[in-house]
């Protein structure tokens, strides 16, 4: 039966060199406060140390002390094992600085490999990764110069080439819930999604570890619906009562919103229109790429506009957003609160998700690309020293039935739209056009390997991977081709024979011809 102990306790009962992982969403379904109290003691007793950590999603809010950076301490971590560590910036930076070793995973992959590691399966086989930098002959998911192990393997099955990602050693695996009861069975009703307590928690105990969770409550034993307990008391070891509230946020912006949990629908009118911008034109442009009855995942950042542009068009209702925590149906929340989704019309386990996607489930992946080549490949994981990781994109990149990457030609470029055409008005302080990316988050090869239809959407053209190279294929009305495009590109592209004009229409303060675009996908 487990044993109520204090967030101090339980930081005791990890040892020196224990493999050590959590769930976690940026705050959300992170045990925040076993983490502070092994920094606590980590700073009274110098102990643990040398410690592997490992999680598949992002963490803290981007403020620096929360998050892993509780753990960014030298000596304590010797190793890392994420799927996105930027939004803690002191454990990112010792990461980049080669102060502990580290490897950056896709964040799908991770969750199938805690169940890998529970049913003691030879490890995960997938082609999630080939050609990116986590394929070892790229880099292998190493960080910096410091991190020396090949973890990943390309290996070959029926003449295909897969990457061999390992089982994971895990001695402590420390998870999230709501409430427990005095039997130690735990559910989740507080938080925003199915997060990968279940999978997490059976592959420390079938490794003989422990799992120690962090709840708001505990229950009397027998009082929980058993189809509610999302793990069984015979896993849990060890419960810890939440006594800071905000290290058990539900998101990195919200403590508690109920709405968030599904237990309350809120009144969503449509959304508001967004205001006509570069940014609009670039959301109007992706927009035209939906298909009736489509499954959707929209991006962090630029990609939402996508819903906003639908919603305004009347065709909201054509596609169901999924966000890839688990969430089908709704409307996504935003900014601070990316992976809680109001209205949600059903959630599934963080890693069933991943299967649903890794399987070609959706339709369209709408992301953002904030660096690319003239191969098609897209950085969104590393600039200069600023080490962050892919989270889902490499899974929903490589894995979607068509790709849309958004985003402005330039950094910091400014435009004004004015009589159905783009007028430059700063072109912008660097490029994102580049020779060779810095590191490859999606592989334009492996796109152009399996046919996977790619779109790079900008305000100023569009293009396209075709034959291996990146494709001019159209230009926004009012724009010098050389002068605004290719002078900010670091490489001429191959340009089309039938070069297009965007749709002017995109460019009216009123548009209104996304229904019919759609109903005209419906006939064929």
């Amino acid at each position: 039966m487990a044993k109520v102990i204090s967030a101090a306790e339980a930081a005791k009962l990890i040892k020196d060199e224990d493999f050590v992982a959590t769930t976690t969403n940026g705050l959300g379904g992170l045990p925040e406060d076993l983490l502070a109290s092994i920094e606590t003691r980590y700073q009274e007793e110098g102990h643990p140390k040398s410690i592997t950590f490992a999680h598949s999603c992002g963490i803290g809010n981007g403020q620096e002390g929360r998050g892993s950076d509780h753990l960014a301490y030298e000596g304590l971590v010797k190793r890392l094992i994420a799927g996105h560590t930027g939004t803690s910036p002191k454990m990112a930076k010792f990461a980049a600085e080669g102060k502990i070793e580290a490897y950056l995973l896709p964040q799908g992959v991770m969750t199938h490999m805690y169940r890998s590691t529970a049913s003691k399966k030879p490890g995960v086989m997938t082609k999630v990764g080939l050609h990116t930098y986590v394929d070892p002959r790229v880099q292998g998911a190493k960080v910096n110069d410091n991190t020396t192990e090949e973890l990943i393997k390309v290996v070959e099955f029926d003449g295909e080439e897969y990457l061999h990602y390992p089982n994971l050693p895990i001695d402590v695996a420390m998870i999230r819930a709501t409430t427990a009861d005095t039997a130690g069975n735990i559910t989740i009703e507080g938080e925003t999604v199915h997060f990968e307590q279940l999978p997490l928690a059976t592959a420390a105990k079938n490794n003989g570890g422990i799992v120690i969770v962090q709840v708001k409550q505990i229950a009397e034993a027998g009082s929980l619906r058993p189809k509610d307990v999302t793990v069984p008391g015979s896993l849990v070891d060890y419960i810890v009562v939440n006594e800071t509230p905000e290290y058990h946020s539900q998101t990195m912006g919200s403590v508690y919103n109920e709405a968030f949990t599904g237990d309350l629908r809120v009144p969503l009118d449509s959304i508001p229109p967004i205001k006509l911008d570069p940014r609009k034109v670039i959301a109007r442009r992706a927009a035209m790429e939906l298909v009736p009855d489509s499954l959707v995942n929209l991006g962090i950042g630029m990609p939402a506009g996508v819903s906003s542009v639908a919603s305004e068009e009347g065709v909201g209702n054509e596609m169901t957003l999924t966000i890839e925590l688990g969430v089908f149906g709704g409307t996504p929340a935003a900014g601070l609160d990316f992976g809680a989704a109001y209205n949600a019309g059903s959630m599934i386990p963080h890693d069933s998700m991943f299967d649903f996607y890794d399987g070609g489930g959706l339709d369209t992946a709408f992301l953002g690309a904030a660096q690319f080549d003239k191969f098609g490949n897209v950085n969104v994981s590393q600039f200069g020293s600023k080490v962050t990781g892919p989270g889902g994109f490499i899974n929903i990149s490589q894995s979607s039935k068509k790709i849309v990457f958004m985003g402005t030609l330039t950094v910091g470029g400014k435009a004004e739209i004015k009589d159905n055409k783009l007028v430059i008005t700063e072109q912008g302080k660097a490029k994102k056009a580049v020779e060779e990316v810095q590191q490859i988050t999606f592989s334009g090869k492996f796109a152009n390997e399996t046919n996977l239809p790619v779109l790079f959407v900008t305000e100023r053209a569009v293009f396209d991977i075709h034959e291996g190279r990146l494709r001019l294929i159209e230009i926004a009305p009012g724009v010098d081709l050389e002068k605004d495009i290719l002078e900010w590109m670091d490489f001429e592209p191959v340009i089309a024979d039938d070069l297009k004009e965007m749709d002017p229409a995109i460019f009216a303060e009123q548009w209104g011809g996304l229904k019919e675009i759609i109903e005209s996908k419906k006939s064929n």
